[in-house]
C-alpha cells in the first residue's frame, strides 16, 4: 500500500517521526503542496494524508487509486466528503487532540490582556524599573480574573475545559450552546442566550465550529451588544469574525481588546485590518503546535491508518 503526505511540515518539522508509517506503507512526504500540483502528487496512492491541502471533487475524480483520506486536523471542510463517500472513500479526522492546548492559549490571551506581562517586561528591559523612585510601577491598569464574567460561545470539549479553568480562577461562567439540555449536570456554568452572554461578559471567548450560521457571526451588531470594557478571544476559526468590523470596534473603543490565533486567510494578507490594531494580540495559529499536542495528533493518525488497513476505519466523518 502506498501513502502520501501532502503538507507534513507544520505537523512534523523534524522533531517527530513518520517511521511507523514507513513500516506500514511505501511513503512519500511533502513539506508543502501547491494546489496546482495536488492531483499529480496524489496519483497512484492508496492513502492520502493532508492537513490544509484541499481535496475537491475535481481533484478526487483524477485519483482512481485513492482508497482512504486521513486528515492531520479536526476540521474537514477542505475535503469533498460527500463525493468521497459516494466513491466509498472513508475520510478520518483527528478528534479532540488539542483540547488542553487550545484552552491554554485562550488563557494565555486572557492573562496577557489583564496583566500586560509583555508591556511591563519591555519597560523593565528598557531600564524603566532601574530608574524608578518606587519599588514598583505599572504602565497600564491591571485586572484580576476573580469575580469577572467569562462568556463562552460554544460548549464542546474545548469550551468545557475553558469553563473549568475559568471557574478555578474564581470567574462567573456563562455559556451559550445550541443544546444546553445536554449539560444539565454541569456545575458552575449558567447557560444563557447569546444576547444575555454578550451583555454580561467581561471576556467573550469563541469555541464554536465554522458553519454557515457562525461565519461572520462576530460583526458590528454582535459587538454592539458587548460591554465596551470587554475582551474578545477567538481560538476557533478565523472566518467566525468579520475582521473589518472587529478592527473598527477595537480602534474606536467599542471593545477593550482582543486575542486571536486564527484569521480568515492564513497566512494573512498584509492589509488584514486586525494587523493594524495595537490592542489586538495575534498569534500565528499556534494553539495546536505544542510538541505534546502534535505528538498526540500523530498517535491518533497512526490509529486511523491502522484501523483502515485492518478494514475497520475509525473517526470517519463521511460514513
Amino acid at each position: 500500500m502506498k501513502a502520501v503526505i501532502l503538507d507534513g511540515y507544520t505537523t512534523n518539522p523534524g522533531d517527530l517521526s513518520w517511521d511507523w508509517l514507513k513500516e506500514m506503507c511505501e511513503l512519500t512526504v511533502y513539506d508543502r503542496t501547491p494546489f496546482y500540483e495536488t492531483a499529480e502528487r496524489c496519483k497512484g496512492y492508496d492513502i492520502i494524508i493532508t492537513n490544509k491541502t484541499p481535496l475537491s471533487k475535481d481533484i478526487l475524480e483524477q485519483l482512481p487509486d485513492c482508497k482512504f483520506i486521513a486528515l492531520l486536523s479536526t476540521g474537514y471542510n477542505i475535503i469533498d466528503c460527500e463525493y468521497a463517500a459516494a466513491r466509498g472513500i472513508p475520510v478520518s479526522n483527528i478528534p479532540a487532540y488539542s483540547t488542553n492546548a487550545v484552552a491554554q492559549l485562550t488563557f494565555a490571551f486572557i492573562l496577557e490582556l489583564c496583566n500586560k506581562v509583555a508591556i511591563h517586561n519591555a519597560e523593565v528591559k528598557k531600564g524603566k524599573w532601574s530608574e524608578c523612585k518606587d519599588f514598583c510601577f505599572w504602565r497600564t491598569p491591571l485586572q484580576e480574573l476573580g469575580g469577572k464574567t467569562l462568556g463562552i460561545v460554544g460548549f464542546g470539549s474545548i469550551g468545557r475545559t475553558v469553563a473549568k479553568i475559568g471557574a478555578a480562577f474564581g470567574m462567573n461562567i456563562l455559556a451559550h450552546t445550541a443544546n444546553p439540555d445536554k449539560y444539565k449536570d454541569v456545575n458552575d456554568v449558567s447557560f444563557v442566550s447569546l444576547d444575555e452572554l454578550l451583555a454580561k461578559a467581561d471576556i467573550v471567548t469563541l469555541h464554536c465550529p465554522l458553519t454557515p450560521a457562525t461565519r461572520g457571526m462576530v460583526n458590528a451588531e454582535f459587538i454592539s451588544k458587548m460591554k465596551s470594557s470587554a475582551y474578545l478571544i477567538n481560538t476557533s476559526r478565523g472566518p467566525v469574525l468579520n475582521e473589518a468590523d472587529v478592527a473598527d470596534a477595537l480602534k474606536n473603543g467599542r471593545i477593550a481588546g482582543a486575542g486571536v490565533d486564527v484569521l480568515s486567510t492564513e497566512p494573512p494578507a498584509a492589509d488584514n485590518p486586525l494587523l493594524g490594531c495595537e490592542n489586538c494580540l495575534i498569534t500565528p495559529h499556534i494553539a495546536w503546535a505544542a510538541f505534546e499536542t502534535r505528538q498526540r495528533l500523530i498517535n491518533i493518525l497512526e490509529q486511523n491508518v491502522k484501523a483502515f488497513i485492518a478494514g475497520k476505519p475509525i473517526n470517519t466523518v463521511n460514513m
